[in-house]
């Protein structure tokens, strides 16, 4: 793999990751509005789907996928569980629409974050991905617990403030399923040859979960208690969430499951500074604290994506000084 490659691809995860600071940001206003984080969540994955269905029967590739899909999971060679990656994306949509406006997006953040860089250590190790079985380096563990204390720091003036925060518990499990989902898609996106198909399933598995869910909320509580906003830029997290899922499901097979998550993280970080300070919601514009924060999540993603490589030139330099050392002594 050349390291243009790589490197366009974790260009690639990080702007993604700055459109998931902008859907945390929707969904999670469009969930405030609703007064039903599921309501919301069927809303975003709603949208979403409904696009895609439009999209990948429209486009050869999208066709040519789908006939692809439905031939690898009749052979065995795409196993069924493979295309679930979607429900772990609904739970996530979920948390957004039903903590972000009470946790605000600097806790939500810190807790997928803190979910995501551990399960993706596992989750590159297990070999779950297309990418197959990465080690826990050094160089992997450090940019992990890299990241996680610089979105800390970054963040660190927003726990100051009064939240409820037992709900973390949500996004932070959220973001242990998004590893695995990441992962999962990348097979989908691999076998079926076709980003578009990849994005339909985990979007088709997504708001099946999450219409059984809401069905299950309407017998337990009602309809939600506030209706359909007019507002149209609060429809956008479903397309924002199809870029996304499809950028991870086209560049995991590159950088493997941690490295996506970390320049996703850094994208996040950085979007959430620049919604901060271009679009305030009621906060103050970001400190110097949180631009440390920024900077250090860019480092550790860095730390991750160079660290083997790094390791693999020391490497080769000392082997070759070694075989030229015996060159030399043999002379």
């Amino acid at each position: 793999m050349s390291a243009g490659r790589r490197f366009g691809a974790v260009v690639l995860a990080t702007v993604a990751g700055v459109a998931v600071a902008t859907q945390s940001r929707i969904n999670g206003e469009l969930g405030v509005r609703l007064g039903d984080g599921t309501a919301a969540a069927v809303v975003s994955f709603g949208t979403g789907l409904l696009l895609l269905l439009v999209l990948v029967p429209a486009t050869k590739a999208g066709r040519r996928g789908l006939a692809t899909l439905r031939t690898a999971l009749s052979r065995g060679t795409l196993r069924p569980w493979q295309c679930l990656g979607g429900a772990c994306g609904a739970f996530l949509v979920f948390t957004q629409g039903a903590t972000v406006g009470t946790l605000g997006v600097a806790v939500f953040t810190v807790a997928v974050v803190a979910g995501q860089s551990a399960s993706s250590l596992l989750v590159d190790r297990a070999g779950i991905g297309p990418s197959g079985r990465r080690p826990v380096t050094g160089a992997r563990l450090a940019g992990a617990a890299l990241t996680v204390v610089a979105v800390l720091l970054a963040v660190s003036e927003r726990f100051r403030e009064p939240t409820t925060l037992g709900l973390a518990v949500l996004p932070l499990l959220a973001g242990v399923a998004v590893a695995w989902q990441q992962a999962v898609n990348g097979w989908v996106r691999m076998v079926t040859d076709s980003t578009l198909t990849a994005t339909l399933v985990n979007f088709s598995a997504g708001t099946a979960v999450l219409l059984v869910a809401f069905v299950g909320s309407l017998a337990l509580r009602g309809p939600p208690p506030g209706g359909l906003p007019d507002d149209l830029w609060l429809y956008l997290g479903g397309p924002i969430g199809i870029a996304f899922i499809a950028v991870a499901a086209a560049v995991v097979r590159l950088t493997g499951v941690l490295l996506l998550g970390l320049a996703t993280v850094a994208g996040q970080v950085v979007g959430a500074v620049l919604l901060d300070a271009l679009v305030p919601a009621g906060t103050a514009p970001p400190d110097p604290t949180t631009l440390l924060g920024v900077v250090l999540t860019l480092v550790a993603v860095a730390v991750a994506a160079l660290g083997g490589r790094f390791t693999a030139w020391s490497s080769a330099t000392r082997n070759g000084t070694a075989r030229r050392g015996r060159t030399d002594g043999g002379r």
